[in-house]
């Protein structure tokens, strides 16, 4: 059977859709299902066109073999979604100054050191809004140094991050004096974030299925990996889930979406309900007096 996803007679076949669903699998641990089809197709056809191949088979050849990666990272880009706003599920920024916070500053020194990390960085509104949350709710803000690291499998979203230009409806939850204090309202409508603020978030491009990517990233207080492994399957949970176990500090927290839970993926993490929110905490044992 052929879809009707096809432009200029570029057709993707059962066959061609297993096949590459596989390939994207075992590159990004993403797994599409059947109701993704049209989405998968439609993408993969735009490639297609877009690097000049005749055909399913000869992009896909080409893809599976290229030496530099360069049109693995465009389809990544092309088949991710990236929907967000400032201030989403608020509640989880709530819980982080009301209370994770004053766990994770207990064990630290005045001064040290407390690392937070938004996985996946999106077009940036998430580590924007950890860092308006921290400079205008969390009062010990000046007495620890806040490193706040952001990343993405898709690095055109991370260049939109970067670039700090917002819609009207992404910055629609923020209050009113937030918007003005942090923000430049552009000829165009849109609004400019400060880049005082985009300075203040370090952004890499990493793929959280890849331990070669997540390796670098330890002792880590507090993780928001929100609405992003809803996108895998079981096996690919486990192995963010691990990953991000291992990226903590003895102590350190996950905040997941709020259809998402760890205790269906792994028994590495204790769950820990709180006034605001429920998150997920890397045992203490084995912490550094």
């Amino acid at each position: 059977m052929r879809t009707a996803a096809a432009t200029r007679h570029i057709t993707i076949t059962d066959a061609d859709f297993l096949k590459f669903r596989e390939f994207f699998y075992r590159k990004t641990g993403i797994h599409f299902d059947d109701s993704k089809r049209y989405f998968v197709d439609k993408r993969l056809v735009d490639r297609i066109e877009a690097t000049g191949a005749e055909d399913f088979r000869s992009y896909f050849i080409a893809l599976r073999f290229e030496a530099k990666g360069g049109e693995l990272q465009e389809l990544v880009n092309a088949m991710t979604v990236n929907e967000t706003y400032f201030f989403r599920e608020a509640y989880q920024f709530d819980c982080m100054v009301n209370d994770l916070l004053a766990e994770v500053a207990q064990r630290k020194r005045k001064g040290g050191r407390i690392r937070i990390w938004s996985i996946p960085s999106s077009t940036g509104e998430e580590p924007y809004s950890i860092a308006i949350y921290l400079l205008e709710r969390w009062p010990l803000i000046d007495d620890y140094e806040v490193e706040i690291l952001s990343s993405d499998i898709d690095t055109g979203v991370l260049a939109s991050a970067q670039r700090g230009v917002y819609s009207p409806r992404s910055v629609s939850q923020l209050p009113k004096a937030y918007l003005e204090r942090y923000f430049r309202a552009r000829a165009d409508g849109e609004f400019e974030i400060s880049r005082d603020l985009v300075s203040a978030v370090e952004f890499s491009r990493v793929n959280l299925s890849d331990a070669a990517d997540t390796r670098r990233f330890r002792d880590i207080d507090l993780i928001f990996c929100r609405n992003l492994l809803i996108y895998f399957d079981d096996l690919s949970r486990r192995v963010a889930a691990e990953a991000m176990y291992d990226a903590l500090a003895p102590g350190g927290f996950v905040c997941l979406g709020h259809s998402e839970s760890m205790s269906r993926i792994t028994s590495l993490f204790t769950p820990r309900r709180f006034p605001d929110a429920l998150v997920y905490q890397k045992p203490l044992q084995g912490a550094q007096p």
